[in-house]
């Protein structure tokens, strides 16, 4: 017999095959588009209906791709693995900047409530605005795209880290801090053999949501700095009428942004406890 988690890949790759033998067939093309090239389905020639490409030819794009990753020729056209690379610097880079900045500053408004009700209502205030909407003043003040795409993932994966830091450090039990206070600790060896080992789940929890908010949000800012990037590859393969490149890189990027959330899934496993 099957145990649970067999049974879930059994159905999983069932429902997989089923969506791509559908996408499979629907995506061939009638006897009568066979002799249009791609260009003109795209462009409506011949007053054809467009159709999605299939997974067969998704795959066999994903092989030329991956068969030679960062291949470089010119500004326009550099390998897949370039392209990710560039983004994944640039996640990486406003990530950790916004680790550093917030998650000092939620442990004083975690262990301050007087810190707390002064700054609830500026974080309030500014967490619900898009990244994106930064973006514009971003450029005019920072002037420089790369910079600017860095300073959107800052600002949009300082939030969930800020605000789960804050929760976490304001939910270690009071009993650990006070035997803490007994030992004579000073407030800074509490902070880190007390509350931090005490607030690490939530605190990973917020860094997991930041770099799954971080991923989705530079994708976009590559679209529209341009340039280099995951981003910018998709933008450009688009403008070339490239729909085959287009879905490739869409798998590519779910790809990326899972093994991410994998990443810091682990992470968050290594410091759960149980009281």
């Amino acid at each position: 017999m099957l145990n649970m988690k067999q049974k879930a890949i059994v159905v999983s790759l069932l429902f997989l095959t089923l969506v791509l033998g559908f996408w499979e067939a629907y995506s061939q093309p009638p006897k009568a588009q066979e002799a249009l090239s791609e260009y003109e389905l795209l462009m409506g020639g011949a007053d054809q209906e467009a159709r999605i490409p299939p997974p067969s030819a998704i795959v066999v794009k994903a092989f030329e791709e991956l068969s030679d990753p960062f291949y470089d020729k010119g500004p326009n056209d550099k390998g897949i693995g370039i392209q990710l690379a560039y983004s994944i610097s640039r996640v990486l880079s406003g990530y950790f900047l916004a680790a550093l900045i917030a998650i000092p500053v939620g442990f004083v408004i975690g262990m301050s409530p007087l810190m707390y009700r002064a700054l609830n209502p500026y974080i309030q205030l500014l967490r619900p605005i898009s990244p994106l909407a930064w973006m514009p003043l971003a450029l005019f003040v920072i002037k420089d795209s790369e910079t600017s795409a860095i300073f959107v993932i800052f600002i949009c994966s300082i939030w969930p880290m800020l605000i789960n830091t804050a929760f976490g450090v304001a939910g270690v039990r009071r009993d650990w801090i006070n035997v803490a206070r007994t030992h004579e600790l000073s407030p800074l060896r509490t902070a880190f053999t007390v509350i931090l080992p005490a607030a690490a789940p939530t605190i990973l929890t917020g860094m997991r949501i930041s770099i799954g908010i971080a991923w989705l949000v530079i994708v976009a800012a590559e679209m529209l700095v341009g340039g280099t990037g995951i981003g910018y590859y998709v933008w450009n393969e688009w403008n070339n009428l490239d729909l085959t490149s287009v879905i490739f890189s869409i798998l590519m990027i779910g790809l990326v942004g899972m093994l991410l959330d994998l990443v810091l899934n682990a992470a968050a496993r290594l410091v759960q406890y149980q009281e």
